[in-house]
C-alpha cells in the first residue's frame, strides 16, 4: 500500500508539473497573440466597392415601441441608413466602467457603439498611422502630426450608437471587432424612455463634429463581410481557455498532492 500511495503521489506531481508549464506556455501565447489580434489590415484587404459613403433614404417605418430589459423605449424613425464600412474601436454599454447607460439612464437597448471608418479614410491607408478609441458615447481619433490629420477626412468616420432587441442582430453585432469590414441596415432614429425621460437624437449628415455628431441606428440587419486577422484570433481564443483549464487543474493538483516528509 505504501509503495501504491508512492506511485499516485509521483503521478499526481508530474502532471502537476505539466498542467503549470501548459499554463505558461498557454499565457504566454495568450499575452502575444492579444497585442495583434485588433491590429488594423492594410486597406488592399478590403473590398473598395464597399467602402462607399453611408446611404440614407427616405424611410416608411412608422415610430414603434421596444422592449429591452423591462425597459420600454420608443423609437422614432427619421431615415432608412445602409452603412458599410470598417470597425477602429468600439464601446460596449455593459462595461464595468460605463455607469452611464445601465445605470443612471437605464439604456438596455443601446447595446453598442462602432466607431466605422470608410471611402479615403480607408483607401489611401492613413488609418494605419492613426489611433482610435471610444469612451462611453464618443469616439476619438488622433493622429501624430499635421501631415496625416491633412490626409484624414472626418466625414468619412461615424461614431454609431447601435440599438438592437433581435437577438440574431445582437449576436452579429457584438461578434464585431476592430478591423472587421462589416456592414448594417437599419434607420437612423431618435428614441427616448418615457419611464425616466431619458432621449437621445441622432445625426443626419456625416459632416458634423462634437455633442451630437453621433448616428443612432436601429439595427435590422448586420454582418461581417470579413473577419480580420482570424488566425491570430483563433489562436487568442484558444490559448486563453487553455490558460483557464491549465490554471485549474494546477490548482487542484497541487491541492490533492500528499505533502513531502523530512
Amino acid at each position: 500500500m505504501a509503495r501504491a500511495r508512492s506511485v499516485d503521489k509521483s503521478l499526481i506531481k508530474s502532471w502537476e508539473t505539466r498542467s503549470k508549464w501548459i499554463f505558461l506556455c498557454c499565457l504566454f501565447v495568450a499575452l502575444g497573440s492579444y497585442f495583434y489580434k485588433d491590429r488594423l489590415p492594410s486597406p488592399d484587404f478590403y473590398d473598395a466597392y464597399f467602402l462607399e459613403a453611408p446611404l440614407q433614404t427616405e424611410t416608411s417605418t412608422t415610430p414603434f415601441t421596444a422592449k429591452v430589459n423591462k425597459q420600454q423605449y420608443y423609437i422614432e424613425p427619421r431615415f432608412d441608413y445602409d452603412l458599410t464600412g470598417v470597425v477602429v474601436s468600439y464601446h460596449d454599454a455593459d462595461v464595468l466602467w460605463d455607469i452611464w447607460h445601465h445605470g443612471k439612464w437605464q439604456d438596455f437597448i443601446n447595446l453598442r457603439d462602432l466607431c466605422v471608418i470608410w471611402g479615403s479614410n480607408v483607401q489611401t491607408g492613413v488609418y494605419l498611422d492613426m489611433e482610435f478609441s471610444n469612451d462611453s458615447w464618443t469616439c476619438w481619433a488622433y493622429w501624430p502630426d499635421r501631415a496625416t490629420g491633412e490626409r484624414f477626412s472626418p466625414s468619412e468616420l461615424s461614431n454609431n450608437h447601435l440599438l438592437a432587441d433581435k437577438p440574431l442582430v445582437k449576436q452579429a453585432l457584438m461578434s464585431a471587432e476592430p478591423g472587421d469590414h462589416i456592414r448594417l441596415k437599419g434607420v437612423l432614429a431618435s428614441y427616448r424612455n418615457p419611464v425616466n425621460n431619458f432621449f437621445r437624437d441622432t445625426s443626419t449628415v456625416r459632416t458634423d463634429t462634437g455633442n451630437g455628431a453621433c448616428e443612432t441606428i436601429y439595427v435590422k440587419q448586420f454582418e461581417i463581410l470579413k473577419k480580420a486577422n482570424p488566425r491570430i484570433r483563433a489562436l487568442y481564443g484558444i490559448a486563453k481557455w487553455l490558460c483557464l483549464l491549465s490554471f485549474s487543474a494546477f490548482c487542484v493538483l497541487f491541492a490533492i498532492t500528499p505533502p513531502t516528509k523530512q
